[in-house]
């Protein structure tokens, strides 16, 4: 029964983030599109793995980025600038793994699209 709680609260916590944070539903829309790109231009075993990995990576930090938002709100209602740091670093580390996850995309697919496109 615990184990069942514990699965209930983590999708009640994916809701939330998707219900209340925009960027959260930017991402999730970008990974159906890779997703449904890779499928598409049928990509090999590898490079799913490493999309799956790479969309994942950035919506799991979209997550701890908005869980370190909300403590720091909690903790620091007032403005303070050690607060407004650690929401920026927890931002930086969702910017840099979609700067990487645009870069990776860009080496899996423009060589399909190019093969796919081009005769």
């Amino acid at each position: 029964m615990k184990l069942i709680r514990a699965f209930r609260f983590a999708f009640q916590g994916f809701i939330h983030l998707l219900l209340t944070q925009w960027n959260a539903r930017i991402h999730l829309l970008a990974a159906i599109l890779v997703l449904s790109l890779a499928w598409w231009l049928q990509v090999s075993r590898v490079e799913w793995l490493i999309l799956i990995f790479t969309c994942t990576l950035v919506m799991a930090l979209e997550a701890v980025n908005t869980a370190i938002e909300f403590a720091v709100d909690l903790a620091s209602p007032d403005i303070h600038p050690l607060a407004k740091s650690a929401k920026d670093v927890g931002a930086a580390a969702v910017l840099i793994a979609a700067i990487g996850a645009l870069m990776i995309g860009c080496l899996i697919f423009i060589p399909h699209l190019r093969a796919r496109l081009l005769p």
